[in-house]
């Protein structure tokens, strides 16, 4: 995937289609959006793009939480 992207360049059309079918795959997989971005050589914030255009459900952020627990 990687190899047919070059960094900078535009995506449009079939390319941008299938770059976005690919990122679907490997997001649903597991692979963050951080990953993703870092493998392809693009920005997360196009990466973020290519699959909020193309109808992916993103998950929530993962991590640790702000505050104390509720609860205890």
């Amino acid at each position: 995937m990687a190899d047919t992207v070059k960094k900078g360049a535009r995506v449009t059309g079939d390319d941008r289609s299938r770059l976005a079918g690919e990122l679907q795959e490997k997001y649903a997989s597991g692979t963050s959006i951080r990953a993703l971005a870092e493998e392809t050589g693009r920005s997360y914030g196009f990466v973020h793009r290519i699959l909020s255009e193309s109808g992916t459900q993103l998950r929530g952020r993962g991590g640790a939480t702000r505050g104390r627990a509720t609860g205890a």
